[in-house]
């Protein structure tokens, strides 16, 4: 084959070929850490980040959320570090008809922060020694000074747990129908029933207790009975 012929030659004589370069498809910019974009709307991971967890204090989560929000914005650092999550869920308690709503935190003692990295995988100085002069931050998990990056798994649980609730928080149950429990208060307490239905929006169980050797439906309170130990 001559080197005229050969398609790898670097010289050519008709003027419309061209690189390949110029193929390359010019892909649009992805929002940016600070734009005014819906909590919907927002990417899993902004471009040139991670996610990263941090360590704090039992019952700090919160405020070293707030805190380290406030020095990052004042200090111009939002091109650094970005959202900073603290996943929680809501649980709605029944018990004698007074009804109360809880949050409580799905990963206690551990703040979520998303930031950039130097290229050494370094946490930048400034902002390693902003969240550390924080009270109540421990440590990044990972090796000292190069934290671990969330998997993407990971992050999308987190995130998932992250977004508000969109309907009213129900009452959490443990328990399914067929299971075998004891009453434990009211007219029917030590009797031994079966759970027939959940009714998790009225905070009662629906169970099967036998009275005078008769299979009777009887409405509770789910806080009125408990799993049987296996």
């Amino acid at each position: 084959m001559s080197e005229q012929d050969n398609p790898t030659t670097e010289e050519h004589s008709n003027d419309e070929v061209v690189s390949d370069e110029q193929f390359t498809p010019t892909l649009p910019e992805g929002p940016k850490p600070g734009d005014d974009i819906a909590p919907e709307d927002e990417p899993m991971v902004y471009p040139g980040m991670n996610w990263f967890v941090l360590r704090v204090a039992s019952n700090k989560e919160d405020y070293v959320r707030q805190t380290l929000l406030s020095k990052i914005k004042i200090e111009g650092y939002v091109h650094l570090v970005n959202r900073i999550l603290v996943p929680t869920e809501k649980e709605k308690t029944i018990k004698a008809g007074k009804q109360k709503i809880i949050e409580k935190k799905l990963y206690p003692g551990y703040v979520f922060v998303e930031m950039r990295l130097e290229n050494d995988g370094r946490i930048p100085q400034d902002v390693f020694f902003l969240i550390k002069e924080t009270t109540g931050v421990g440590d990044f998990i990972g090796t000292a000074g190069r934290p671990s990056p969330m998997s993407i798994p990971e992050i999308e649980k987190m995130q998932a747990a992250s977004k508000p609730a969109e309907e009213q928080p129900t009452v959490k149950m443990e328990f399914t129908p067929g299971d075998h429990v004891k009453i434990t208060g009211g007219p029917f307490e030590n009797m031994e029933a079966t759970v027939d239905e959940l009714l998790p929006d009225q905070g009662k169980v629906r169970v099967v207790v036998t009275i005078f050797g008769r299979a009777t439906p009887v409405e509770l309170e789910y806080w009125l009975i408990e799993k049987f130990e296996e």
